[in-house]
């Protein structure tokens, strides 16, 4: 085997292909050191922030332009890098994302299809919080974002502190209070779960009576459901001075009978006692009644005078 030959063959490049394996190498170099641009949370770096990178470019570009073996009218690639994303050319201020407009965004540099997103999203009540919550929108440049990112300035609202205070009070309800004695229908209409048939009877069944001694006694009303009762009891109250009574020494059979205490057996005993003793001198000589006990009497006697 002839070994010049070989070596002419094989081992010897032309100026053409010298220059092309140099062009070659550094576009090689390039990508091995291309992730150097940028740190860990994606922060652009210059060239002038990496000492390693730059050195690598400088060397590759001096051997391919001094070297002997590049022929003439040969021009070595030039490197050109734009790590600031393309936005050197596009002015910088302080603004609130929440509010900058369509012009703001465009002064910084971003398009107008990421502009248009922003808006969209304002305009349908979103809102940035903190600078990070401008990375949320879909297609934000990353460089964009840490190129921008100090100035942004998002004013916090404060409530006052007498919105909160009254925000915190609850009105006052007045509370209902009902004289069951004297109210008319009205009046009880305006209780809970007391409708107009309700009223009407309470007040049929007051006429009655001669009025009501006790709260207790509205329960007795005919129709009222005890659930009802019990939601009304706490806003009643009973005047006993409005009481119309019987007088046992002048009242006939009828009139006795006529108030719901008294059916007729006990107004006909009443009487007949009256009539084979004398007048009453009180009201508890009715005791001597067999028929009346002293359930009976605790009953009625509100009701009786002599």
């Amino acid at each position: 085997m002839n070994w010049r030959q070989f070596i002419r063959d094989y081992l010897i490049f032309t100026k053409k292909e010298r220059a092309g394996l140099f062009s070659i190498l550094l576009i090689i170099a390039i990508i091995i050191f291309l992730p150097l641009l940028f740190t860990i949370n994606s922060k652009p770096v210059t060239l002038k922030e990496n000492d390693i990178l730059k050195n690598v470019i400088d060397s590759f570009q001096s051997v391919a332009i001094n070297t002997s073996t590049v022929g003439e009218g040969f021009e070595p690639p030039v490197l050109e890098m734009s790590v600031s994303g393309g936005y050197e050319n596009y002015s910088l201020f302080t603004f609130d994302p929440n509010t900058l407009t369509v012009e703001g965004w465009k002064k910084l540099g971003l398009k107008e299809r990421t502009i248009k997103t922003i808006q969209n999203y304002v305009t349908k009540g979103g809102r940035f919080y903190k600078p990070e919550d401008l990375k949320k929108i879909w297609g934000l440049d990353i460089i964009f974002y840490e190129r921008v990112k100090d100035y942004i300035v998002i004013p916090q609202k404060e409530k006052p502190i007498f919105q909160t205070a009254y925000n915190n009070l609850k009105p006052e309800k007045k509370f209902l209070v009902v004289n069951i004695n004297t109210a008319d229908t009205t009046s009880l209409i305006a209780l809970p779960g007391i409708g107009p048939k309700l009223s009407s009877r309470i007040i049929a069944f007051r006429e009655k009576l001669g009025g009501f001694y006790s709260i207790d006694q509205i329960a007795e009303t005919y129709g009222l459901p005890d659930s009802t009762f019990q939601k009304i009891k706490k806003h009643l109250v009973a005047d006993p001075d409005h009481i119309k009574k019987i007088n046992i020494n002048t009242a006939t059979k009828e009139q006795i009978r006529s108030h719901p205490y008294f059916d007729w057996n006990l107004a006909n005993a009443i009487v007949e006692y009256r009539n084979q003793h004398g007048m009453y001198k009180s009201i508890d000589e009715v005791k001597k009644i067999i028929l009346i006990t002293e359930t009976t009497f605790h009953k009625i006697f509100h009701y009786l005078t002599h």
